[in-house]
């Protein structure tokens, strides 16, 4: 298939059905159902936000091939250009999930999916092609997704003098504001609303000095702000403003925002804003190297996202230990191969090897992102899940997407006599009735399920969706319940205390165990989640295309983030040798407890007893070392 052809895998889904007038509608009410199927009839205006608009560049977003001669084609494992290709950004216009989702957001409010290009394929969007809104209208390179050229020509929205490159501060000035009364600076990050320089002028955060002449370059500390970031990682519907009672309403349509606050509108995602309210967000966290490559201190989206490597950012320059390593993995999984299965290497860019290469990163960073302990405290068993990360586990796009606890308990002869969170992999099916889950759940009020026919309450419908019916997902530590709150990312339905970023679950212990094993498991996409986008679609194949290739790659396989073992009625300072305790006290056990320590191994966390706390310091030696003189039972 051919460069220009990708619209027709895809996108070719015909125009949507004919809408209603906008004069029967008023902020927070409809005065009309759609249940017919017709969708809601919302505009672009409706969609549209501050920042560059389309079709106001001087130069247009240029294909990524022109980048692959200089930051290509000489290490593989290190490159910019393979590594960018082989990630879900390099990916994300041609991602079949993103496209089955963007099938059911058109059916349901007309030209809404001009929300989700602008991020998807912002040099798409730029150039004009994001109408019609079902894609159709994309060719080329917009389906290199977050490419190069677009994110090396981003402009730090907020100027600052003497810090931005100076001639970021005209750009911000000729922008044009989206509509009368509305600013042409976007007041906050969100939902791709980024400024882009009109010409090819090329930045990043090093200075390469005077007489680098390959092309336009600008030193800009933006690059490796978070803030750039949140552009398209916090992500709010503008088609609701927030009430004085804290739900989200509909505006009055054909019409943009009327603030253009992302505060104001319904949050469908905040991992920028989550981050932000962290520790991480205040100061670097040495995290042993779980994450940050070369670098043991972390605290920006950049610094796990893109870790820092010993290598070459260019093959004309000579390497260096602090080159950010281009691979944006996150805890997306099996769809960058199903990518691979439906695309020619020659478009994508894409190999064998850098495909397994990048869902290996993936699934590490999954591990990394969290650890468990386990503790025995009577007659039940606690199963704690730490968050490592610096924003909520899991974050980001919540449909689908979940964690959960499977524990399975073992009798004296290792048979096994009950399981916790079970999950048959042949149907993709979890048993929920008896299983912790952490995901984020939208829904639909009354209001909206009037307007656009659609049952009330929990839905999958995205761009529908006003309010949160579930978010027990756990908080990145420096967690404040005010400050979500704030940031409209507060927990529905769970409780975390201030500070805590962590979450206790008891199992009762049947009778006859002698010993359990848990893990923790990741999941992509959902078998529910799947099945809605294949079933709910009435346009087009986008929802088969995807669930074709969710059947051929594993059914999203689960990803193992986390295993411990128990005994029970064990000897708590029994720790030598580790995972066979030997019975006897002796130097070899508190030997095997500053190893623990040193790593921050859970088996360390000594206090308070019987808890842990999920930190590492002077009283849980103080708490081992009672123990360990109080002996063993």
């Amino acid at each position: 298939m051919k460069t220009g052809e990708s619209a027709s895998r895809f996108a070719k889904l015909g125009k949507l059905g004919s809408w209603c007038a906008v004069g029967a509608f008023g902020t927070g009410m409809l005065a009309v159902t759609f249940a017919d199927g017709t969708p809601v009839p919302t505009t672009i205006p409706d969609f549209t936000l501050s920042g560059t608009q389309p079709n106001t560049l001087d130069h247009p977003v240029v294909d990524s091939q022109a980048c692959l001669s200089c930051h290509g084609l000489y290490d593989s494992a290190h490159e910019p250009f393979t590594n960018w290709a082989a990630s879900m950004m390099g990916q994300s216009a041609r991602d079949p999930l993103f496209h089955a989702c963007l099938t059911i957001a058109n059916q349901d409010a007309a030209f809404s999916g001009d929300l989700c290009i602008r991020c998807h394929t912002p040099g798409g969007w730029l150039a004009g092609n994001s109408t019609p809104t079902d894609g159709s209208a994309l060719a080329g390179a917009d389906f290199q997704g977050v490419s190069c050229n677009f994110c090396h020509r981003m402009v730090d929205p907020n100027y600052q003098a003497g810090v931005s490159p100076a001639v970021d501060n005209d750009i911000i000035n000729d922008l044009t504001a989206p509509g009368v009364g509305l600013p042409a600076v976007p007041p906050n990050a969100h939902s791709g609303n980024f400024v882009l320089d009109p010409l090819d002028r090329r930045r990043g955060p090093r200075d390469v000095g005077p007489d680098f002449f390959y092309h336009d370059w600008l030193q800009s500390p933006f690059h490796q702000d978070s803030a750039m970031c949140a552009t398209c990682h916090d992500v709010s519907n503008p088609v609701y403003s927030k009430q004085p009672d804290g739900t989200y309403a509909l505006n009055n349509l054909n019409t943009p925002h009327p603030t253009q606050d992302k505060f104001d509108m319904f949050p469908l995602e905040r991992t920028y804003s989550e981050w932000s309210m962290s520790d991480f967000a205040l100061a670097p966290i040495d995290m042993g190297g779980r994450f940050g490559g070369n670098k043991l201190e972390v605290s920006s989206c950049q610094d796990c996202h893109m870790p820092d490597v010993s290598a070459q950012a260019c093959r004309f320059e000579p390497e260096r230990d602090d080159m950010p390593l281009h691979s944006f993995n996150g805890g997306n999984t099996w769809v960058l191969a199903a990518i691979r299965n439906l695309y020619p290497d020659s478009e994508t860019f894409l190999t064998e090897d850098s495909v397994n290469q990048s869902i290996a990163r993936a699934e590490e960073m999954l591990r990394n992102a969290s650890d468990m302990e386990l503790t025995e405290i009577g007659s039940d068993l606690n199963v704690r899940i730490i968050n490592q990360s610096g924003h909520k586990l899991p974050t980001g796009y919540p449909e689908g997407r979940r964690m959960w606890i499977n524990v399975r308990f073992f009798d004296g002869s290792d048979a096994l006599i009950a399981e916790r969170g079970a999950y048959d992999a042949s149907d993709a099916l979890l048993t929920v009735a008896d299983t912790k889950v952490y995901e984020g759940k939208m829904g639909i009020d009354a209001a909206v399920s009037a307007a656009s026919g659609k049952p009330e309450g929990e839905s999958f419908h995205f761009v529908l969706n006003n309010m949160w019916v579930k978010d027990n997902r756990i908080p990145p530590r420096g967690f404040t319940n005010a400050n979500f709150e704030a940031i409209q990312a507060a927990p529905v339905g769970a409780v975390y205390a201030d500070g805590q970023y962590w979450d206790d679950t008891l199992y009762a212990i049947p009778a006859g165990a002698a010993r359990a094993e848990a893990r923790l498991y990741y999941q992509t996409a959902s078998k529910e989640y799947i099945e809605f986008l294949r079933d709910e679609n009435r346009t087009n194949t986008t929802g088969q295309v995807l669930y074709d290739q969710w059947e051929l790659l594993g059914k999203s396989p689960p990803v193992e983030m986390d295993f411990m073992e128990i005994s029970f009625g064990a000897c708590a300072v029994d720790l030598f040798p580790a995972g066979a305790p030997d019975g006897a006290l002796n130097f070899f056990d508190i030997s095997q407890y500053i190893a623990y320590f040193n790593a921050q191994d859970p088996r360390a966390d000594f206090f308070p007893e019987g808890g842990g706390d999920g930190l590492f310091n002077f009283f849980d030696i103080s708490a081992f070392i009672a123990a360990y003189n109080a002996g063993c039972p």
